[in-house]
């Protein structure tokens, strides 16, 4: 039986529907025989009517996307991805997350990868790793060596 391995993310502006593209091809490059499915919640156009129950372990990615500020004392509320909290929440799909990865802009400081952070205390996984932007090769290539030792 052939191992499965389910990303649910969202991406707005590309950078995250790129990395997670880049990562399953590297995924089936290391192992063959895995089936990666990639879901992007914002394709889930009609939200929770499209939702659904995932029933097997995943992992989450999601950008950073904050109102202003310095993501300590102001600037640390979540705008644009919501969808992807709500489909956690949708029929407690967050309880079959094994973590998640988050993306970010460094120049941002400590607003870096916040909404991962933000995920991970919500919804008691673990952020497993962060990368910036669209990520480079070799972040691809950690992040998939990483999760091949966790499914």
């Amino acid at each position: 039986m052939s191992k499965e391995l389910p990303i649910i993310y969202i991406s707005l502006t590309g950078n995250t529907h790129n990395f997670v593209t880049r990562l399953k091809d590297q995924l089936r490059f290391l192992e063959p025989s895995l089936n990666v499915t990639l879901t992007n919640v914002k394709d889930l156009v009609k939200g929770q009517e499209d939702y659904f129950k995932v029933g097997k372990p995943f992992v989450a990615f999601l950008p950073t996307y904050l109102e202003g500020g310095n993501g300590v004392d102001n600037g640390d509320v979540e705008v644009l991805t919501n969808p992807l909290g709500d489909f956690l929440a949708y029929e407690h799909n967050y309880a079959h997350c094994f973590g998640v990865i988050g993306s970010g802009n460094r120049n941002f400081n400590k607003q870096f990868c916040l909404t991962a952070r933000q995920y991970s205390e919500r919804f008691g996984f673990p952020v497993l790793d962060e990368f910036e932007l669209r990520g480079s090769n070799r972040d691809v290539e950690r992040i998939a060596t990483m999760l091949l030792e966790k499914i």
